[in-house]
């Protein structure tokens, strides 16, 4: 075993007892008003690739860093302390479907890269800026069959997914993120891939990072895609000792309220980590969702009041606006306190 070696984020966890942490808003959202065309993805080097890539919005670190420099650095100006990198389908599974799987690892290095230069830039001692390596759910899911008349049917397997995980998690560490982020789970068995690829790879580099786990709530029945209620989806990845866990995406802050509150109660000893989208969607908006950055700001706001948090941002729909009122706001709470203080990583001795 090799000895472990802690990062620059192991100050995460003492900054999150003293105050509400801002995470950023949405990538693809901010991506959308570029208005970019086929070409921007394509690049030169992906000039004559066989497949449309407009839409793959993790190629644009290779073909348009530009763009992802400038919204990293327009949420970090807008008060973000954590920028997520622009890695969240970088994996050999998602971008099997553009025939550029062979390019994951580079996605995820480039990402890993951008973000913590952009973090570099905005940091100072009194505020240090930290980048997430954003690690998304693929678009396959080792629960469910992709096939109605065949619930036995699989289109991925566990090792599979935790192949593609322990790849995708390498090229962020060598990028230099200092946290990983687990993110928009909604299959409990995909997460469980990604866990064990982490700590599969802390255990390889001898380098452990802080973890976040959160998991999407698809509708009013509680639970995530795959069946497990708020608390149940806890007590599945708590083995993990994760920095914070939390949800995000799919429902708005309104929805989204009782489960966070449940969450909160559940996992006593552990930071809890919220990031709604900006209400439903709703494609009349300049967002193509509902919520404006002052009733976003003002309902994340009322969770903080409530104790409910210690890092708050946003999903689907935010952007550096929705982020700005929304580090106003919630800098006015002090964050919720832990029954015990938990270890900063993964599956940490």
């Amino acid at each position: 075993m090799k000895a472990i070696q802690y990062t620059r984020a192991q100050s995460l966890p003492e900054i999150l007892k003293q105050r509400i942490a801002v995470l950023d808003g949405a990538m693809g959202t901010m991506i959308q008003r570029y208005k970019l065309g086929e070409a921007d993805f394509r690049g030169e080097r992906f000039r004559d690739h066989g497949k449309d890539l407009k839409g793959n919005n993790d190629l644009l670190q290779l073909t348009r860093p530009d763009v992802i420099r400038e919204i990293h650095e327009q949420y970090l100006e807008a008060g973000a302390d954590i920028i997520e990198t622009n890695t969240f389908g970088a994996t050999t599974v998602a971008q099997e479907d553009y025939s550029l799987a062979h390019v994951a690892r580079e996605l995820n290095v480039s990402g890993a890269k951008l973000a913590r230069e952009a973090c570099e830039k905005f940091s100072s001692a009194d505020k240090p800026r930290f980048a997430a390596g954003a690690i998304g759910p693929t678009p396959r899911t080792a629960s469910i069959s992709p096939d109605v008349n065949d619930p036995a049917a699989r289109n991925v397997t566990f090792d599979e997914l935790k192949v593609a995980y322990y790849e995708q998690a390498s090229g962020l560490l060598e990028g230099g993120c200092d946290l990983f982020l687990v993110e928009t789970i909604f299959d409990t068995l995909n997460a469980k891939a990604a866990i064990f690829a982490l700590d599969e790879l802390m255990e390889d580099s001898g380098e452990r990072l802080p973890v976040i786990i959160s998991g999407t709530v698809t509708d009013a029945s509680g639970r995530i895609l795959s069946g497990q209620t708020v608390s149940a989806f806890w007590h599945s990845v708590r083995h993990a000792r994760p920095l914070a866990v939390g949800l995000n995406c799919a429902l708005g802050a309104t929805l989204m309220r009782p489960y966070i509150e449940e969450l909160a109660k559940v996992a006593g000893d552990t930071f809890i980590s919220c990031y709604p989208n900006a209400g439903l969607p709703n494609p009349m908006s300049d967002t193509g969702f509902d919520e404006t950055p002052e009733i976003t700001g003002s309902l994340v706001e009322e969770f903080a009041k409530s104790g409910f948090l210690n890092i708050a941002g946003g999903c689907c729909g935010t952007t550096p606006a929705h982020i700005a009122q929304i580090a106003q706001r919630v800098g006015k709470y002090q964050p919720r306190c832990l029954h015990n203080v938990p270890f900063t990583g993964l599956l940490a001795a």
